[in-house]
């Protein structure tokens, strides 16, 4: 039934953004008005959300690692190459988007002028006001990176607090979270109308060779920063530890599948237990322990799309970053995707999440999303496939820590 679903949400999708298309040419002055009336409040439904979901996607997850000790030895072993990844794939990222440069040659789309003065401003006040005043303010204003601080200063000092409290509060949290993206769900099921109203709008205000050769060289930087973190990166990783990457990959190549055509990381969290453990010889008490985690905060793939979408769609809507700002991309992207949840489209919608609190107009989203799910299905295997390598590499270093095992065991 799922499947079926599936298909029927991707034909939709792809029937919508043909009559987008097709609106968008015609140019018909109703019509237009309509599409933008509908883009709007897909963009409303998708602030109401987004914050809520960056803070307890984040709570949730860090909170449930335990307390400060157990973070400290084993899952700090995971949280250290999950980080270390994650800032590499981000950086990757950003790289092959200065060199690339999808968004050359660009001015700025005439549906951002109204935004994009606001929004410089806005941009800067991210960077010097990561400590809010207080508690609500970043929520009200949409400021995401205040809102991961909270995030993380909050599940630190929860993970002091005595367990049955912490407990209750990661439970809740968890419980939170769950209904949330019970909520975003259902906005989600508004995909197929939102992208024509996208599609309509974006073709109505720009011209078509324009944007096309942008939109090839953003899709080719997405790709080769997936494959150079999949097929070096990675590989180097394991290799630097003494695993063979090939002997990884064909144990693990089931659970790769699996996340591939399911395009969803949690989907193959059994398989990939199971293959870890029988095929590459992973204790359990690590396989248990390491995919879990590794499928809620390590998200490779996820870190190097979010960083590219989010500067090309701020750059072709008229933005421009500094160096700096640019730089600490790498550390937003790194933070939002460890908080992302590993399901279908939770990348694409993180990026629009941040997009939207940024007040960028997300027209350009509505035109990546028909192709955004083939980059998801490329997408999931990469982050399972470094789930794999971070848990092999924990599991050889931990018996080779016999003191530390016993402790854990």
């Amino acid at each position: 039934m799922s499947r079926v679903s599936k298909i029927s949400t991707g034909t939709m999708i792809s029937t919508a953004a043909l009559l987008g298309i097709t609106c968008g040419f015609m140019d018909v002055p109703v019509v237009n008005t309509i599409a933008t009336t509908l883009g709007d409040l897909f963009i409303r439904l998708l602030k109401l959300v987004s914050t809520p979901i960056i803070f307890f996607s984040v709570l949730s997850t860090l909170t449930g690692m335990g307390n400060l000790q157990e973070a400290g030895i084993l899952g700090g072993r995971v949280f250290r190459y999950t980080l270390m990844t994650t800032l590499i794939a981000a950086s990757i990222a950003l790289s092959l988007f200065l060199l690339l440069d999808p968004a050359n040659h660009v001015q700025g789309l005439d549906i951002a002028n109204s935004v994009v003065e606001n929004q410089q401003t806005g941009y800067l006040k991210y960077l010097v006001d990561i400590i809010p005043t207080s508690f609500i303010e970043p929520f009200a204003q949409g400021q995401v990176i205040s809102v991961l601080f909270l995030a993380v200063i909050l599940s630190l000092a929860i993970l002091t607090v005595p367990v049955e409290r912490r407990t209750r509060l990661q439970q809740l949290f968890e419980d939170l979270f769950a209904a949330i993206m019970k909520l975003t769900a259902g906005i989600l099921k508004l995909l197929p109308i939102a992208v024509w109203a996208f599609v309509t709008t974006f073709l109505h205000e720009i011209t078509e060779e324009s944007i096309v050769t942008n939109l090839a060289l953003y899709f080719l930087s997405i790709l080769l920063a997936n494959l150079v973190q999949a097929l070096v990166v990675l590989p180097l990783l394991l290799s630097w530890k003494g695993l063979s990457p090939v002997k990884t990959f064909k144990g693990m190549f089931p659970a790769l599948s699996v996340a591939f055509f399911a395009k969803s990381s949690s989907a193959a969290l059994p398989v990939a237990m199971e293959a870890a453990r029988s095929q590459l010889g992973v204790s359990e008490r690590i396989a248990r322990f390491s995919f879990p985690l590794c499928t809620t905060i390590n998200m490779n793939a996820c870190a190097g799309f979010i960083l590219i979408t989010v500067l090309f769609v701020s750059s072709l809507n008229g933005m421009s970053f500094s160096p700096v700002e640019m730089f600490s991309w790498i550390f937003i992207a790194t933070i939002a995707a460890i908080g992302n949840a590993g399901v279908p489209m939770g990348c694409f919608l993180l990026a629009s999440t941040l997009l939207a609190t940024m007040n960028v107009p997300l027209a350009l989203m509505g035109v990546i999303l028909p192709v955004y799910a083939l980059i998801d299905m490329l997408e999931s295997a990469i982050n399972v496939w470094s789930d794999a390598c971070v848990t092999c590499i924990v599991d050889k270093e931990t018996e080779s820590s016999p003191v530390v095992s016993r402790q854990q065991a």
